[in-house]
């Protein structure tokens, strides 16, 4: 199995017989600074999870097909990538295993980079998924999706400059083994996107600067110590006053805090419980709650199931990238 390096898939003779691509979701715990006034604006901190996630194959094909959930969304992202690549673009795509749109998962970065990683490995082409972000409209404003498909684990992006760059991987953790992630899926409503994306950072007000510089403190000096020691309880504190200050700033645009009163209602039983840490990932609607262990995430998970639209995961944080294999 091949791991996607810290930026290429080198260059291999094409595998006739096909590829399959396999990537990691991910959680979006907030942005660092969406003030800018240092040059840099957004900055993000997220993780890679083992589920949900995307599983493609791709085989050799007289012209472009593709079956599966998504299909037109994927059809989309491979002539984007073809195009960049100058391929034809020939194949028989077919997805197996996707997640949620719209939903805080980074799904459309992770089916475009999926997508373009297995045409490039049917030609035989070397992939860079930094050098795809532009041509797939992907990374717009945080680099966390493009992290967590080449390495996972917990990441820091930089944020982005006026150049259009991508934003830099500032750091990069391990997420402890033994953690979970108990995921909240609201079925009935996806967050926003698209143009109501783009109309909320054009109507917002601008951040703070002394809530982007506590923000910035705390993952620097709470959040990623905590990480590195295994330390669940400043982790979740530190991810929970984040998703506060973030959760309050995006509010006008999202009805509340978090985008689902469902959710929300879930995510105040869980303070309730005690639990350290918890939000919504990116504009929602799936909220999260940061566990301690598998035992622990069961017990919270049986708490809150009722009728209703939620849907509950446990996932584990996922510290490898995407992954290319020949069929």
């Amino acid at each position: 199995m091949a791991q996607i390096p810290d930026g290429a898939l080198g260059e291999t003779e094409t595998v006739a017989a096909g590829v399959r691509v396999a990537a990691p979701g991910r959680l979006h715990f907030g942005f660092l600074d969406l003030h800018g006034g240092l040059g840099r604006r957004f900055g993000s901190i997220g993780l890679a999870l083992d589920t949900p996630a995307i599983s493609l194959t791709a085989r050799p094909s007289p012209n472009l097909t593709i079956t599966g959930p998504e299909a037109e969304r994927a059809r989309s992202y491979a002539l984007a990538a073809a195009g960049y690549l100058g391929i034809a673009g020939h194949a028989a795509l077919r997805i197996e295993e996707t997640m949620p749109a719209h939903a805080g998962f980074g799904s459309g970065t992770q089916l475009a980079l999926s997508v373009a990683a297995a045409l490039a490995g049917l030609d035989g082409r070397a992939f860079a998924p930094e050098a795809f972000a532009n041509a797939l409209d992907r990374g717009n404003r945080s680099g966390i999706g493009l992290a967590a498909f080449t390495q996972g684990g917990l990441i820091v992006d930089g944020g982005r400059d006026g150049l259009g760059t991508p934003p830099p991987l500032i750091a990069r953790l391990a997420y402890p083994e033994d953690w979970r992630i108990v995921l909240i899926l609201d079925t009935s409503m996806t967050g926003v996107h698209g143009s109501r994306e783009v109309e909320a950072f054009r109507d917002l007000p601008r951040f703070p600067e002394s809530q982007a510089a506590e923000i910035c403190r705390i993952v620097l000096m709470q959040v990623l110590p905590a990480a590195a020691t295994a330390e669940p309880e400043g982790f979740g504190a530190g991810i929970t006053t984040i998703q506060r200050l973030i959760g309050d700033h995006f509010a006008p645009h999202q009805g509340g805090r978090y985008a689902s009163p469902a959710v929300a209602e879930a995510l105040g039983a869980i303070a309730a419980q005690g639990v350290a840490g918890y939000g919504q990932s990116s504009w929602g609607p799936t909220g999260f709650a940061l566990m301690p262990s598998e035992d622990a995430a069961r017990q919270l998970v049986a708490s809150l199931q009722r009728p209703g639209p939620l849907q509950f995961l446990i996932a584990r944080g996922r510290n490898t990238g995407a992954s290319v294999t020949p069929l």
